[in-house]
């Protein structure tokens, strides 16, 4: 999925400032559930996972199913991110580079904060838009309950 691989449409959609907003709404995740710096590998995961609508649809209910077991349930997601997650994390380096040059996220230690007061979600806007950022929030309160995010990123079968 290079980047003339994509349609019009998903061109608009992965621009620089959409995604700098999808990370920062995993970091916002990551922040709330585990009071600390989001590390930057799972911003990267959540936001490319969030972007692929057959990922985004089959994420559980609630944050207490397990990864595992739910990538065993749901096998296409590896599937996915086999075929998908180099393209899309060439696509998710810009909105990251974006959000931290406008210093909406900041570097700390070796992860990621949002500065405080700085982006809210968007509320109005295409149902697609509202998805994702929901999706990406989810991600980043969830993905790191397994563990290390070098072991989700084996589960999930990539490569750091």
């Amino acid at each position: 999925m290079a980047e003339h691989d994509l349609s019009r449409e998903e061109r608009a959609l992965f621009n620089p400032a959409f995604t700098a907003l999808v990370c920062v709404r995993a970091v916002q995740g990551y922040e709330k559930q585990y009071r600390s710096a989001c590390p930057l590998p799972v911003a990267v995961t959540a936001a490319v996972m969030t972007l692929q609508p057959s990922i985004r649809t089959a994420l559980p209910a609630t944050l207490r199913t397990g990864l595992m077991n739910w990538l065993d349930e749901n096998e296409a997601v590896r599937v996915a991110m086999s075929l998908n997650a180099a393209a899309l994390a060439a696509v998710v380096r810009p909105g990251l580079l974006f959000a931290l040059q406008s210093d909406v996220l900041r570097l700390q230690g070796s992860g990621l904060t949002v500065k405080p007061r700085a982006v809210t979600a968007l509320k109005d806007g295409p149902e697609q838009s509202t998805a994702i950022q929901k999706a990406a929030h989810q991600l980043g309160r969830w993905l790191p309950s397994t563990g290390s995010i070098s072991t989700v990123l084996t589960l999930l079968g990539v490569q750091a």
